[in-house]
């Protein structure tokens, strides 16, 4: 089965009506798995059915069916199932699953806005938007006009459709001139800028994977497809190959080529597969790797340090969210996976990831099956220890599928589903807002791309793409200002105590030791300066104190002492948070397979309780059936018996046949 992914994140209500109607759940207030049984098997349909209830109605309350019925049942314990799962998160599976199971589905749907059914769901064209309000997801129908049966996005005032050279302002996207022909619509490409080029290659567009690669000059704003040719074998690249579509995948610019590093294909491999473009020669190879490569995945980030590649998460062929942490030398093509301390991030896929100072990995953002992170985790590439410091600022929202890219000592942060663009200062970790787009345009899609290059000896950010509840093109331009650099200096000075730098930052099991170590070196501190004023005092007075300087020296020895023991029992018990975590994290992912296994038990079961009713009838039948034979057969041996009894009365009986006399004369006989 081709492993299609749907919305990465944040579900939006346009494709899945569009998928409802299409599957058979539209026009019925009561949708059941048999309506669409035509199209998919059992288990799909049940399973469709619970995600339909659950993002139109809601969590499972009514009760539980009192009488025998294996299909009410099924959809009973399969809605329940689902617990408190968000309407979003619900509509997301729904197109996700209905992609796998009919991945050209959405292509036979191109009639969806103008279908009376769906317009009714939809009640004249409404977007029903997700809005976030203390970590729950509730649905916002906004009302868009509609010209020719045909929905019309809200256009942001910020985009601003003119030529790069007329616009003189900052931090606001500028939608450029680009000359047609224009790739086609998709999201979760890959993108990557070469020389005042921008390549994309790949993505998801309605369901199906891409494999062209699109290049766009950034000095002409002109769109070109690249033409690929077989090229020449090498040691490098054993084998020229056509490449796979693919989604989700990662592209990076290194020694004049394009290297696509795994993403999500419609038969995967097992593990991750490393694939180059030479910008030369126009081919692609496959790059021979050694070592133990790492499973195959889409979803995960890849960031560029030095001269490897650090990868982190993503989700594998099976859907299981991973956090591990393989690294690839590019000069040697050998796979390395680290073992770090602390606690890492949580299994997640489409996040975002940066380099400080070629020392910090930064991870922001992802999504799980269920829920969007806005957490911020630090690894030390030295050390390879992780940890969450405390963000300042405008901390952003809860969003996955978003795209950053970092200038200076600065990573914006565009997308996910969200409308700010933000910007992090990686050495103050300090957040602030560029700019925010209004209406649900590409720049607040999933799935988009964001690179770096310069125009005019300046640096702009470029997007491309993205998915909103319609696949986009659209190329979208923004040129930084230091405004966000000078906000984070401001706010840092303005906040006492925070975090002034990555080096400095700690995670909540370090907590306990800074505390006291904050306590016990102002304690020291306060000694010291005692010492420094009787200093003063017997340079002024001309007296020692020697007896209280040996007295203060002791007092300090025994701090110091102290302060060595709470130190020892404070990597003790982070030790034991960091092994409680590490237990807690195998629970998790001993949990989600056991939820795996119990959904796949209970479809069986399902699929067995309507084989069993199915028996059932047909044994009432033959105990029927049984009845009405021995009852013919009661009837048959009394017609025998009968017929039998009037035969003898008939023939006069034996003795009558020997004596020869006729039956008529034996009777006449007075």
């Amino acid at each position: 089965m081709a492993m299609a992914r749907g919305i990465s994140g944040l579900a939006y209500p346009e494709r899945f009506y569009a998928a409802a109607s299409y599957a058979g759940f539209t026009g019925s207030p009561h949708p059941s798995p048999e309506s669409v049984s035509s199209k998919f098997n059992n288990d799909t349909a049940l399973l469709l059915y619970a995600l339909h209830q659950q993002a139109t109605v809601g969590p499972c309350n009514v009760p539980k069916p009192k009488s025998w019925s294996p299909v009410e049942q099924g959809k009973w314990t399969s809605w329940h199932g689902l617990g408190k799962m968000n309407s979003a998160e619900a509509m997301r599976l729904f197109v996700k699953i209905l992609e796998e199971e009919d991945p050209g589905w959405y292509s036979r749907m191109s009639d969806f806005v103008e279908d009376p059914v769906v317009d009714v769901e939809m009640n004249q064209n409404p977007k029903v938007e997700p809005v976030i309000q203390n970590g729950d997801t509730f649905l916002e129908t906004k009302t868009v006009s509609s010209e020719n049966g045909i929905l019309l996005e809200a256009q942001d005032k910020d985009v601003v459709s003119e030529g790069l050279g007329s616009i003189g302002i900052y931090d606001q996207w500028v939608a450029p001139t680009i000359s047609e022909p224009r790739p086609k619509p998709r999201y979760e490409h890959g993108a990557a800028v070469v020389q005042d080029k921008m390549y994309i290659f790949g993505g998801n567009h309605n369901g199906r994977y891409l494999s062209d690669l699109q290049v766009l000059d950034l000095r002409t704003w002109a769109w070109s497809k690249v033409e690929i040719k077989p090229g020449p074998l090498s040691l490098e690249s054993p084998s020229a190959v056509p490449m796979t579509p693919c989604a989700g995948h990662s592209l990076i610019p290194w020694e004049n080529k394009l290297l696509s590093i795994a993403g999500h294909t419609k038969d995967p491999s097992e593990t991750i597969q490393v694939k180059a473009f030479d910008l030369q020669t126009s081919s692609w190879s496959n790059l021979k790797t050694y070592g133990k490569p790492p499973v195959s995945r889409g979803g995960q980030s890849v960031t560029l340090v030095g001269t490897s590649l650090v990868i982190f998460g993503g989700e594998d062929a099976k859907r299981s969210l991973l956090n591990d942490l393989p690294i690839l030398d590019l000069e040697t093509m050998t796979w390395d996976e680290i073992d770090t301390v602390g606690v890492p991030p949580s299994p997640r896929s489409d996040h975002a990831a940066a380099v400080h100072a070629e020392r910090y990995l930064l991870i922001f953002g992802g999504g799980s099956h269920a829920t969007c992170f806005n957490d911020l985790h630090v690894l030390d590439l030295q050390s390879m220890e992780w940890s969450r410091p405390t963000q300042q600022g405008e901390i952003p929202t809860a969003r996955a599928g978003h795209a950053g890219v970092t200038v200076g000592e600065n990573w914006f942060i565009v997308g996910g589903g969200v409308s700010e663009t933000v910007v992090l200062n990686m050495s103050t970790l300090v957040w602030s807002v560029v700019t925010t787009v209004e209406g649900r345009v590409p720049l607040a899609s999933e799935g988009l791309s964001l690179v770096v290059s310069t125009y005019n000896g300046e640096d702009i950010l470029v997007s491309f793409g993205g998915y909103n509840g319609r696949y986009s093109n659209e190329v979208n331009v923004l040129k930084p200002s230091h405004k966000s650099t000078l906000q984070s200096k401001i706010m840092e000075g303005a906040v006492p105590g925070s975090v002034s730098a990555v080096p400095n930052t700690t995670n909540a099991t370090r907590d306990v030791e800074s505390e006291f170590e904050t306590g016990q070196d102002g304690k020291i501190r306060e000694i010291g300066m005692d010492n420094v004023d009787l200093d003063h005092m017997r340079i002024r007075d001309g007296e020692t104190s020697e007896c209280l300087l040996s007295t203060l020296k002791a007092e300090k020895e025994e701090l110091e002492s102290s302060l060595s023991k709470e130190k020892l029992l404070s990597l003790q018990l982070k030790q034991d948070l960091t092994d409680a975590e590490t237990r807690n994290t195998e629970l998790y992912k001993e949990l989600q397979s056991m939820r795996g296994q119990l959904a796949g038990e209970q479809s069986r079961c399902f699929k067995l309780e309507v084989d069993v009713a199915e028996l059932r009838q047909k044994l009432q039948t033959m105990e029927s059936l049984q009845k009405e034979l021995e009852l013919l057969q009661r009837q048959k041996t009394a017609s025998e018996q009968a017929a039998l009894a009037k035969q003898r009365q008939g023939s006069g009986g034996v003795w009558g046949w020997l004596a020869g006399t006729p039956p008529s004369q034996k009777y006449d006989e007075p």
